[in-house]
């Protein structure tokens, strides 16, 4: 039987510990290629299509001059305040859907009767585009901040709302069951079941509402406005400065990446026991 000193044994060790690090390090780089691959393309397309002139670079410019313009622009503080602005707005107005609408959910999913009776004229206002009720908020609430923030909030309720109605709705029946055969009350059922079995529709909700409130936002801030990012990329487009108009829709996108990145993170360190959503 032969033996290696440790020498020999860590010379052994070296080669595999290298083999390991690149065999994780190329799954990785697969993985994140497969995911952002064809983003990744999108943008190196829009660079040269723009800079060869296969795009009309005084409509399109090079992202390089976007990304120039989004630096100036917030380094400069220029867009600060309007980012600060928008914030405000859609958060206001998604946070208030989200105190309405998850415990109003809750409820009606809880009392079918009621969920009946007022289905018909929720779903009638779903329908109804926020943005055509803009005109009769800005005569309700004049063409302040309250308008704006209201419609926002208007269109930002009915996804959380019906998502949550839904979540109730679809709660497994054998965990109900399970629960009042070990005898727990009705407030225990409500905690300990039916709130954490929702949770996964309710945030299938706070997703779309985060989405449609930033996109009611632009168009609250682009109808009537003097502040706010929507403002800005109208101001660009008026003045001519399409760099700064992409970086403005840039700002936006952003915003929306980030709002829904922080609620899948909620969601599943609320639902480790889903594995559908780890």
């Amino acid at each position: 039987m032969s033996m290696l000193y440790p020498s020999a044994q860590a010379r052994v060790s070296r080669p595999r510990a290298v083999t390991r690090v690149t065999s994780q390090w190329s799954k990785r780089s697969l993985s994140f290629f497969a995911r952002y691959g064809l983003l990744i393309f999108f943008f190196a397309g829009w660079q040269v299509a723009s800079h060869v002139g296969w795009l009309n670079p005084a409509v399109i410019p090079p992202l390089d001059k976007v990304v120039l313009a989004l630096w100036n622009a917030v380094h400069s503080g220029a867009l600060l305040g309007d980012i600060a602005i928008s914030l405000q707005r859609a958060g206001l107005a998604f946070f208030s859907a989200v105190i309405i609408g998850i415990p109003l959910g809750l409820f009606m999913g809880q009392i079918r009767p009621i969920e009946r009776a007022l289905d018909p004229i929720l779903q009638l206002f779903r329908q109804t585009s926020a943005l055509a009720l803009y005109p009769v908020f800005i005569l309700l609430f004049g063409l302040g901040e309250t308008s704006k923030v209201f419609v926002i909030f208007w269109a930002a309720l009915f996804p959380v709302l019906l998502s949550t109605i839904s979540g109730v709705k679809q709660v497994d029946g054998k965990l109900l069951e399970m629960a009042r055969t070990f005898g727990a009350s009705e407030l225990t059922l409500f905690r300990r079941v039916i709130v954490p079995a929702s949770i996964p529709g309710i945030f299938v909700g706070l997703r779309l509402s985060a989405t449609t409130a930033l996109l009611l936002l632009i168009a609250a801030e682009m109808i009537g406005a003097n502040r706010g990012i929507g403002f800005q990329v109208m101001n660009a487009q008026y003045n001519f400065q399409i760099p700064l108009m992409f970086a403005a829709i840039f700002l936006l996108a952003l915003a929306g990446l980030l709002a829904n990145s922080i609620l899948v993170f909620l969601q599943r360190r609320l639902c480790r026991w889903n594995p559908r959503d780890q």
